[in-house]
């Protein structure tokens, strides 16, 4: 499977290529690509500051130009927080997306998105000061009614970004559980559309 993973608001830390490191264990191709060109934050509000300092268009931009050289390939569009919002835009308008995998993050869906059966799978903080339970709901029928096939997985109690094991937010039982998802969720993918 090819999985293109955009990072968080913290940027091109660490944690990402750990994540990386742990699909490519499982048999994955994985690109990482750096929407803040080097820069990475100790905070979420330094991290949003870099993201509003480059602007929401050239990180859609960046990540495009990452994506577009491997787009026939038929990409599995993952991310963390911002970098899920990044995905979930890539993964809407592109054709040929396998699938779309989201962790802590989601994007307003643009007017007239249409999928046929792409798998999405979400996993979120329950609650998430990031993605509360209204917009949560309004999310899942906008994306079902795009055509796409969504699951949503929540873990009580966690911190927004509670995959990082760097940042203040970690929590190793929910970690866990969401890489084992997340797994079994590209295998289910790999194993479709072979």
């Amino acid at each position: 499977m090819e999985i293109m993973l955009f990072h968080s608001a913290l940027g091109l830390r660490p944690a990402v290529h750990d994540a990386a490191d742990r699909l490519r264990g499982a048999g994955h191709s994985v690109r990482v690509p750096d929407l803040f060109e080097g820069q990475t934050a100790e905070t979420m509000d330094e991290g949003l500051a870099i993201k509003d300092r480059t602007g929401a268009d050239e990180l859609l931009r960046r990540a495009v130009a990452a994506a577009a050289p491997h787009s026939d390939l038929g990409l599995v569009y993952a991310g963390f927080s911002l970098g899920a919002s990044v995905a979930q835009n890539l993964a809407l308008g592109d054709e040929k997306a396998r699938g779309l995998l989201l962790l802590q993050g989601t994007s307003d869906i643009a007017q007239g998105a249409a999928v046929d059966d792409l798998p999405v799978q979400l996993h979120v903080a329950d609650p998430d000061v990031f993605e509360p339970h209204d917009w949560l709901t309004a999310w899942y029928l906008g994306m079902r009614r795009t055509g796409a096939d969504v699951e949503i997985f929540r873990y009580p109690g966690v911190g927004h970004l509670y995959t990082d094991p760097a940042f203040e937010d970690y929590d190793e039982e929910a970690a866990e559980r969401t890489w084992l998802l997340s797994l079994a969720f590209l295998d289910d993918i790999t194993a479709e559309q072979a």
